[in-house]
């Protein structure tokens, strides 16, 4: 174990399972959560094993929506350290997250509820699980937001203000966590466009100053300056081809 251990919740596919090859060629053991993407997860990580044929990682089934779910990931993350020697969890990564279109008049109660548990309280209390081991070693967090702040998303309402209460949560956690934890934010912008979001994803490269869409490549390379950098806490880089600054 070169560098240590990190957790990406929702680290089995798309964005998330870049991030977990990024950090594995950095030399980290990685905790993958996942809900449903076990599948992906275990061949990843099988894919990656090390030459003397070591584990990677591990893959971490766990349903976030339910209090059981977030106990178990909690209580799997401090038995997987102890399976590995650790001395604490170097990278939380906060990935796990809903993003589903619904006109603002139907969102019912238990929509708003499920994005403000994936979104808000799930990094809130796994956080706050892991502060000890996190301390312990001068680790990071990172939540992965977007560049939804400011700006009116229609059918989003329940996704970008959930959104943007994980930020002020990174915001608040880089103050209260110091000088041991460094936290900060990533902020994805047109990188991968969901099946139902076609012709708005098209409308949104039209408007980017560089011309094109990102790649999961582009997100991850962000989070590894984050987790390498250790003088960078409380800060929020937009992935998004100056999106965040065209007229």
């Amino acid at each position: 174990m070169a560098k240590g251990v990190a957790l990406v919740t929702g680290g089995g596919r798309r964005i998330g399972a870049e991030i977990t090859t990024s950090l594995i060629a950095d030399g980290w053991y990685v905790l993958v959560h996942v809900r449903s993407s076990q599948k992906e997860a275990s061949v990843l990580l099988e894919s990656k094993k090390k030459p003397s044929g070591g584990a990677a990682g591990e893959v971490i089934v766990a349903d976030l929506a339910t209090d059981e779910g977030l106990a178990h990931l909690i209580e799997q993350t401090h038995a997987a350290l102890k399976g590995q020697n650790a001395d604490g969890l170097g990278v939380l990564v906060h990935n796990a997250s809903i993003y589903k279109s619904k006109a603002y008049e139907s969102v019912s109660l238990d929509e708003l509820r499920l994005n403000t548990r994936i979104h808000l309280e799930v990094p809130f209390m796994l956080t706050q699980a892991l502060v000890p081991v996190l301390k312990a070693v001068n680790g990071c967090v990172i939540g992965m937001i977007d560049t939804s702040l400011g700006r009116s998303w229609e059918g989003l309402s329940h996704y970008t203000s959930t959104k943007a209460g994980l930020r002020q949560l990174m915001m608040n956690l880089a103050g209260d966590l110091a000088p041991e934890v460094r936290v900060n934010c990533i902020a994805p912008g047109a990188i991968m466009a969901a099946p139902w979001e076609a012709e708005h994803f098209a409308s949104v490269i039209e408007r980017v100053p560089l011309g094109r869409g990102g790649s999961p490549q582009d997100v991850a390379k962000a989070l590894m300056f984050l987790v390498q950098s250790e003088y960078l806490s409380g800060q929020v880089i937009n992935v998004d081809g100056g999106w965040s600054v065209a007229p």
